[in-house]
């Protein structure tokens, strides 16, 4: 087998210190490069498991790398980054006597992290994923979470930002998160078997929105996107899902 076993550990060990650098960074509250570090954790995270498969070297020890890795990048990072988000949100009016208490309203965007992990924990000994994924996958996740303050920081829509900056829609998107993440809904992956647009309609119709989308809405277009994938993989359900372990 030869050093190219370690090849997929070596990219997961890339996703690892990619989401540890951005997760300083997310401290910081420098949210760009926290969206720099994320995507290429994101980018190593895709490829461990691809290399994995094409030089068929899947081991339990890889598996559990993964989802210690994604923890870090997919799973501290954005809760950091919702935690930032909201405690730039000052306007909130019962925050002030929840100070006084010592308890900042902020920290609940660390439920993302604690949701994260249950999902990560309950991937690695659910045996039904292989063509799909059951509730939001930790990276997809992220990618909402990240485009928040590139939106706030970027974007040309006035709404957009004040919907963003608003304390209350922040909360409800970290819990709407933490459900979306748990919650027993088969979503697509996007995997080829056949190139065959009957077999893969859906996957094309998200790629050809995703390239719109982001062509004339640029950072708006991710949380949209995330919705959208959500939205078809409820409307058009994969009738010849096939369940067995995998790696995220």
């Amino acid at each position: 087998m030869g050093l190219k076993k370690y090849i997929p550990n070596a990219l997961t060990m890339g996703n690892l210190l990619s989401g540890c650098i951005a997760m300083l960074f997310a401290v910081h509250d420098q949210m760009e490069y926290v969206a720099i570090f994320v995507a290429l954790g994101i980018f190593f995270d895709f490829f461990d498991g691809f290399f994995a498969r094409l030089l068929k070297v899947q081991s339990e020890v890889g598996l559990q790398l993964d989802s210690l890795a994604d923890m870090v990048t997919s799973g501290v990072v954005p809760g950091v980054v919702m935690y930032q988000l909201l405690l730039d949100a000052t306007d909130i009016p019962w925050g002030a006597s929840l100070d006084a208490y010592h308890f900042n309203i902020a920290y609940i965007g660390f439920i993302i992290t604690l949701a994260s992990a249950y999902r990560l924990a309950k991937f690695n000994v659910d045996d039904r994923q292989t063509n799909s994924f059951i509730g939001l996958p930790t990276p997809a996740n992220t990618l909402f979470i990240i485009s928040i303050p590139l939106i706030l920081i970027y974007g040309e829509y006035a709404f957009a930002k004040a919907v963003f900056t608003n304390p209350y829609v922040l909360i409800g998107i970290a819990i709407t998160s933490c459900y979306m993440l748990n919650a027993e809904i088969h979503l697509f992956a996007l995997k080829f078997k056949t190139w065959s647009f009957g077999e893969n309609k859906v996957r094309y119709l998200f790629i050809l929105a995703s390239i719109l989308l982001l062509i004339f809405l640029k950072y708006l277009a991710i949380p949209l996107l995330i919705v959208l994938y959500v939205l078809l993989s409820l409307m058009f359900p994969d009738k010849n899902i096939k369940y067995s372990t995998k790696n995220e």
